[in-house]
């Protein structure tokens, strides 16, 4: 609830900066520009289906002890691709619209999307082995 609240705070300072008037600012890390949260079904729509790259998108919730372990050991394989593919992160007591859609039944599910397409998934966690061969799987390497 507290980062909620830091993060709401953080929001609604005005924009600073050449990034200002685009409404997104980026940060200056790989691994956070290849990685978003999902802020709601149009952005979904516009940063994963309509994405020209490759995209996995983590679906996951705050209360998911195997989800605070995933989540970051994706984020560090994703930001070695270095831009190859993209990390949606879909929270689903949020995005509880989005979950059913994709039929996510439990957490952490992790989809791998290409043209707007589910190609693989996954649900459950996975060692640092299998989450490399589950990316070089849907990039082609």
């Amino acid at each position: 609830m507290a980062q909620r609240l830091a993060l709401q705070r953080l929001l609604s300072l005005p924009a600073r900066g050449p990034l200002a008037s685009h409404g997104r600012a980026l940060s200056t890390s790989a691994g956070r520009r290849s990685t978003f949260n999902v802020q709601d079904g149009s952005d979904f729509q516009d940063r994963v289906v309509n994405s020209p790259k490759p995209v996995v998108v983590d679906f996951h919730a705050q209360w998911c002890g195997p989800c605070k372990i995933l989540g970051p050991r994706l984020e560090k394989l994703v930001a070695k691709l270095e831009g190859k593919v993209l990390m949606a992160k879909v929270d689903i007591d949020d995005h509880t619209d989005l979950a059913i859609e994709y039929e996510v039944s439990a957490v952490p599910t992790v989809l791998a999307m290409k043209n707007g397409d589910v190609v693989d998934k996954f649900v459950g966690i996975k060692d640092e082995d299998q989450l490399e061969a589950f990316l070089k799987k849907l990039i082609g390497a």
